[in-house]
């Protein structure tokens, strides 16, 4: 079984699925496939003289198209490295990070209790944006109605003032970052989700669906947003660059690597170019606030 076989078949588990002792069959089926692995990294020595030198990050589908930018770019001065990225969701990289299956996890949701023996790397800050079609002449909703459009209480358009429709609702699988976050941010202690909305496995989905239906509603990374979605205000404010950074926009996580040990090699190098300027600078100009700020 391959590393993103592994990352599959895990995604649509809870977070705590990965991690808890009373769960073996979970736990059997990634230490089976880890048996069978052999990967080069970060913290597992050094590589033979003109070897390539590997590096496997996986996890958080938010985070993962701009490791892949990252990536794309550190490899471009570093062509002795070959950064592998793949993704299977935040939980799913959080635990191939604890159990060595991975270099990085990368993690658009915080750690819980029993993650923290990780270290944690923040890289940057991102805004989940409420998005709809283009066309869609939505411009705000109240995080009280983006509540209670969640636990399907405001089920049609019209009672929000647009043209009757019902609205088709989007949301993100178990076990995503994405949907953790904004379960935290936007559903607070009434974190249920009505099981009418679709559930998708990447913000690339659930923007596909969106950009393809003008009743369709959801939420993804605002460093995702693109001119066939639109992202409305939020309590009459707008997730952007400035508004995440000066925290009057409140739908606002962290985006992390997180790894056992960051031990002197490609990882660690890697990781001082992700938040060195020119790291940064490449995560801000796709849309994201740099941890600098």
């Amino acid at each position: 079984m391959s590393n993103q076989d592994i990352f599959r078949s895990a995604r649509h588990l809870k977070p705590a699925l990965f991690y808890r002792a009373g769960r073996p069959a979970v736990l059997c089926l990634f230490l089976g496939c880890l048996c069978g692995l052999v990967l080069a990294g970060c913290w597992r020595g050094p590589d033979s003289p003109g070897a390539v030198r590997a590096i496997t990050i996986a996890g958080s589908t938010s985070v993962q198209p701009f490791a892949e930018k990252l990536a794309e770019e550190y490899m471009r001065r570093h062509s002795e490295v070959r950064i592998d990225i793949q993704g299977g969701g935040s939980s799913a990289g959080i635990y191939a990070a604890q159990q060595g299956v991975a270099d990085l996890g990368a993690s658009s949701r915080e750690l819980v209790k029993a993650e923290k023996e990780l270290m944690e790397i923040p890289i940057a800050y991102d805004g989940i944006a409420i998005i709809v079609n283009k066309d869609n002449p939505l411009e705000n909703l109240s995080l009280e109605q983006i509540r209670q459009i969640y636990q399907g209480k405001i089920t049609d358009w019209a009672e929000l003032g647009l043209p009757s429709h019902s609205i088709h609702l989007i949301t993100r699988e178990e076990g995503s970052g994405t949907r953790n976050a904004f379960e935290e941010l936007a559903m607070g202690k009434e974190a249920y989700i009505t099981p009418a909305a679709l559930v998708q496995d990447s913000n690339g989905s659930v923007r596909e669906i969106v950009a393809n239906d003008p009743h369709a509603l959801g939420y993804i990374s605002m460093g995702l947003v693109e001119p066939r979605v639109r992202a409305i205000a939020v309590d009459g404010v707008l997730p952007t660059r400035e508004n995440v950074k000066n925290h009057s926009y409140k739908l606002v996580r962290r985006f992390l690597l997180v790894t056992q040990e960051l031990k002197p090699g490609p990882c660690q190098d890697f990781v001082n170019f992700i938040l060195s300027p020119k790291g940064q600078s490449l995560l801000e100009t796709e849309g994201l606030v740099g941890v600098a700020d």
